[in-house]
């Protein structure tokens, strides 16, 4: 399994790590006292933090905070849902500022049981969801000031993304692919990041009745009816075009008679950062064409 793959899957099962701490811990911190070398975990947060200009405070990030370039030149901690205390640590960071559902479990619990500060920044996939994560990041680095600037920028061009489909009558069922094995469909159900960007681009979830992710049967496949299938186009392997429209569950939807499909960068599509806006905006034209305003 790819760790793309695996970051999409844990975003979008929402895992909560929220453990107790000893006294003398971390825990409750919103603020780093020193924010000199902070340690950066999640695509999103690193994005901020560059978004904010206050890149100079980073020592090391996950190996799923792959944007901007100049973040690629960071220190490699590991993978946000497989760290290992060790290899956080190992930076001698002055903090750990980590998005909500990084792990595993055992990891977070001792990462927050250290001497080293801890800041866990909540992940909601929704346009305020957005907006509380630039303001986490930026009280924790004291960077107050420019995360209300950022937010305001950031705010302007979430809802004129939202007006752009605003007027849309026959919203497009979307369905979001994680994965296919042996022919069956790993699909996004509601509370993930998919199910977020669908909304924000004026879509409607195809399926429905569960949270996360989970295997679809043929039956429920059908069903669901999907006009248009959305898939990352950095997950691993990429499955061909012709292996997924040969599955025939898919074949007889809408979105395999008319083989629509749209493959976008996860980390872009599934970010819920800065650059959210634009994600939404790329994703509605692809849904809607020249019903969408530039």
């Amino acid at each position: 399994m790819q760790a793309f793959f695996k970051l999409a899957l844990g975003s979008a099962l929402g895992l909560s790590l929220a453990f107790a701490a000893p006294a003398g811990a971390a825990e409750g911190t919103d603020v780093f006292a020193d924010p000199s070398k902070i340690a950066a975990i999640g695509g999103s947060i690193t994005e901020i933090v560059y978004a904010l200009g206050e890149q100079g405070h980073l020592v090391a990030r996950d190996s799923t905070s792959r944007y901007p370039d100049a973040a690629m030149k960071l220190p490699d901690v590991g993978y946000m849902r497989q760290l290992s205390p060790e290899g956080v640590l190992s930076v001698n960071p002055s903090g750990i500022l980590a998005l909500q559902g990084s792990g595993p479990k055992e990891a977070i619990d001792v990462l927050k049981k250290a001497s080293t500060p801890f800041i866990e920044v909540p992940d909601h996939f929704d346009h305020d969801g957005i907006l509380e994560k630039i303001r986490v990041v930026g009280k924790a680095l004291g960077a107050d000031a420019k995360a209300e600037v950022l937010v305001k920028d950031v705010d302007v061009k979430l809802k004129a993304a939202a007006k752009q489909t605003a007027s849309i009558k026959e919203r497009k069922r979307v369905l979001f692919v994680l994965s296919i094995q042996g022919g069956k469909i790993l699909a996004s159900g509601s509370d993930t990041a998919a199910d977020g960007i669908i909304k924000l681009a004026g879509g409607v979830n195809a399926v429905e009745g569960f949270s996360g992710y989970r295997q679809l049967s043929d039956e429920a496949l059908v069903t669901a009816k999907p006009d248009v299938i959305l898939m990352m186009n950095n997950a691993g392997p990429a499955t061909p075009d012709d292996q997924l429209f040969a599955i025939p569950a898919i074949s007889t939807t809408p979105a395999g008679a008319a083989r629509k499909l749209i493959r976008m960068d996860g980390n872009y599509l599934l970010g819920f950062g800065p650059r959210t806006a634009d994600a939404i905006h790329d994703l509605a034209v692809s849904l809607y064409g020249a019903q969408v305003p530039d």
